[in-house]
């Protein structure tokens, strides 16, 4: 095991920082999985949790991180991005995306680690731009009722950049794009989640506006497989990306397919628009594209469906 890589995954119990950790120990790693179970747990870590490659450390990455031996590679996930947690925890949300990544960072600068940060399209807010590439600014409320969760990515990022360039921490930032899939939890709150608990406790879905907003949903294994591109690369340090699914979809298109497949004939309800809901969301990906060869593989119908399976599996 000496001669192994080693990565520290921080959000490791996570919905991606558990699909994170598989990967990384079915490529040979040592992973160390960090964290504080507010919204993670350890029953994501079932299939590899006897692993010799594989340890976790239950800690909150707002306190110093002090981890012996040599590490490779740090991959900061540590954040709530459910919108039901954010908004419950607002002050630990802003604490990850600060004194987290304080911590990590100087974690990085100590081990001569290559450092990513999982940051979020929150950081281009309610966008004038379609699609959205890298060099854009984004259109944010600092003050709004989902500002603790922007915020915290946008200022993470500024942090980043800032170690990068003060102490040649080698770091690369991925924005990644409404994430959906296995081992989410299903009250988490984000939208497909939500949309197949309602569709599968026979709950009318409901969809706040007029259902035209549109996100661009990319599936888990799409998103892993970009992810560890990214890090096994030469040549990103310092880099941005997006990583997402430019197959733009209305809400009311996502609402639809989950009914499909869930042979459900249960109501759409139209509530009310959210403050400072996106219209739209988009990613340019040529970026990553032309450096990696990457693209999604997986559509929606087809992600969505295999979302679904594990839901009731689970239930």
């Amino acid at each position: 095991m000496k001669n192994k890589k080693t990565v520290l995954i921080t959000g490791g119990a996570g919905f991606i920082g558990s699909n994170l950790s598989e990967k990384f120990v079915e490529e040979d790693w040592n992973v160390i999985a960090v964290d504080n179970s507010i919204t993670g747990t350890i029953k994501n870590f079932e299939s590899i949790k006897n692993s010799p490659n594989f340890s976790l450390i239950e800690k909150d990455v707002s306190l110093p991180l002090k981890i012996p031996g040599k590490i490779d590679l740090i991959l900061h996930l540590a954040s709530l991005a459910s919108p039901v947690k954010y908004v419950e925890y607002q002050i630990e949300t802003l604490w990850a995306g600060s004194l987290g990544t304080f911590h990590t960072l100087d974690l990085a600068k100590e081990k001569n680690a290559v450092y990513l940060l999982s940051s979020s399209s929150e950081v281009y807010g309610d966008p004038k731009v379609y699609p959205q590439n890298e060099d854009y600014w984004g259109n944010v409320n600092p003050i709004g009722p989902r500002s603790m969760y922007d915020e915290s990515k946008r200022f993470a990022e500024a942090a980043v950049m800032a170690y990068h360039r003060s102490y040649n921490v080698d770091t690369r930032i991925i924005r990644l794009f409404n994430v959906y899939g296995p081992k989410m939890k299903i009250d988490d709150g984000r939208v497909v989640c939500e949309f197949i608990r309602r569709a599968i406790n026979k709950s009318p879905i409901q969809i706040y506006g007029d259902g035209k907003q549109t996100r661009s949903l990319c599936y888990i294994k799409d998103t892993i497989d970009a992810i560890w591109l990214i890090t096994q690369t030469n040549g990103f340090n310092g880099e941005v990306f997006n990583v997402g699914n430019p197959d733009e979809k209305t809400m009311l298109e996502l609402a639809k397919l989950v009914l499909k497949h869930t042979e459900s004939k249960l109501k759409i309800e139209f509530l009310p628009k959210r403050t400072d809901d996106p219209q739209r969301r988009c990613p340019d990906i040529s970026k990553l594209h032309k450096l990696t060869g990457w693209s999604p593989k997986v559509n929606l119908s087809e992600g969505v469906k295999k979302t679904i399976e594990y839901y009731k599996n689970q239930l």
